[in-house]
């Protein structure tokens, strides 16, 4: 299985692309930031991270994709920034057929460190440990992608497995 996790943003979109097999430990078969320079107007900054990401798409094969949920800011100009980009990113997904996941921020901080509050710094340890990186991943909107592929690794099976047993009961 090949996930393809996104930290989304207007500035800096994150992206990281996982894979597992069976029991085997997860690893990282690849990773970026797509950056859209501040002074170009938001329709070539929004098209430029579609592009870039539909080519990542085609390239890496990712069968599934695991979102960032956009969280509240204060301030609003960035929120909705990031929530066009998040826009495109779904579109992107969409379009090249994957199956999207969303996880909101704590959810992510809890499943990979058991601590819905964890500070960037411990994120990017936890990550770098999972999936035996030789340092720490960098820049920071990497680090979150792979923790949102890497949470999207640990309880796609339990949601999968929780649809099965609904079937089976004739709940869904």
């Amino acid at each position: 299985m090949r996930i393809l996790g996104i930290d989304p943003g207007l500035d800096r979109t994150g992206w990281a692309v996982l894979y597992k097999n069976g029991a085997a430990q997860p690893g990282l078969a690849a990773c970026g930031l797509i950056h859209t320079p501040k002074n170009t107007r938001l329709e070539k900054r929004l098209a430029s991270i579609f592009d870039e990401l539909a080519a990542l798409i085609k390239a890496h094969s990712p069968d599934e994709a695991a979102i960032e949920e956009v969280c509240f800011s204060k301030r609003a100009d960035t929120q909705a920034n990031t929530t066009h980009a998040r826009g495109v990113i779904l579109l992107a997904c969409e379009k090249g057929g994957l199956p999207i996941s969303s996880y909101n921020p704590k959810m992510i901080k809890k499943t990979i460190s058991g601590n819905g509050a964890a500070e960037k710094k411990q994120m990017q340890r936890v990550v770098q440990l999972t999936l035996n990186l030789p340092s720490i991943p960098e820049p920071d909107d990497v680090a979150d992608a792979m923790a949102a592929a890497l949470c999207h690794l640990r309880l796609a099976p339990l949601a999968c497995a929780m649809a099965r047993a609904k079937a089976k009961a004739g709940l869904a």
